[in-house]
């Protein structure tokens, strides 16, 4: 497996950020990590192994970053509007600079022109903010799979909300989105999943909520409950992960 590490000044965010690519060729995915999580922990836990199949022969090149986490979302005891602010910076971090990092490496490695969608896909906190990606940004990113996911701000801010908290909590701007955004018409162009189990550590609630509203405003959203025994953890995302690729991919 083709692996490459790189290390660039980040303009959003005022500081170098790492990322490690892994693959050849092939669809561009963003791996968002868990809760604190590193550019490493695509690999150090084992998900290489899960991707390889598609990773190897061409299919993926997956993207794996560094989450913010510990200056935004777990930093509880800082000011919330300032974690909301850092938050968006490191959105726009991924907006502004790496997808056009990732789509102009995709485009050389494919022989591709124009602007290739990204999946994005992350488990537990990295598929909150994956799915934040995915509703925020359709015209950047035309795939998700988000496992084992909470699809509220409420999580990171206890309540707290401003306009930058808002638009980076799914549950509450897509109740608000009406039916005829333009949006919804992009989403039901793009694939996206949204899976939970209903076992030990998982908080399935936001999960369904999102299915309420999905089908309430008429967006085309895969939204799966595993059953009780499955836990909020890697094994079952290992799982979970070769079950849903091949519909992403196909």
């Amino acid at each position: 497996m083709e692996t490459q590490y790189f290390k660039n000044y980040s303009p959003a965010l005022g500081r170098d950020m790492e990322c490690k690519v892994y693959g050849h060729a092939g669809k561009p995915v963003l791996f968002i990590p868990c809760q604190d999580g590193r550019f490493f922990d695509f690999e150090n836990f084992k998900m290489t192994d899960v991707w390889a199949p598609w990773i190897e022969s061409g299919r993926v090149m997956v993207f794996s970053i560094d989450t913010m986490d510990r200056e935004t979302w777990s930093a509880k005891d800082g000011d919330p509007c300032g974690r909301a602010q850092r938050h968006e910076q490191w959105i726009n971090y991924i907006t502004r600079e790496m997808v056009p990092f990732i789509r102009s490496m995709v485009n050389e490695r494919n022989g591709w022109t124009g602007y290739p969608g990204i999946t994005a896909f992350g488990c537990s906190l990295g598929a909150t903010h994956a799915a934040n990606l995915y509703f925020r940004f359709p015209d950047l990113f035309d795939g998700l799979l988000a496992l084992s996911g909470i699809y509220t701000a409420d999580y990171g801010f206890d309540g707290y909300m401003d306009e930058v908290v808002y638009r980076n909590s799914p549950v509450h701007y897509l109740a608000d989105m009406p039916k005829d955004h333009p949006f919804i018409a992009r989403y039901n162009q793009n694939k996206g999943i949204i899976c939970v189990g209903q076992g030990d550590w998982e908080m399935p609630e936001t999960t369904f909520r999102m299915g309420d509203i999905c089908r309430e405003k008429g967006i085309d959203l895969w939204v799966d409950a595993w059953g009780y025994d499955v836990k909020h953890d890697w094994d079952w995302w290992y799982k979970q992960v070769a079950y849903f690729v091949p519909y992403l991919l196909g």
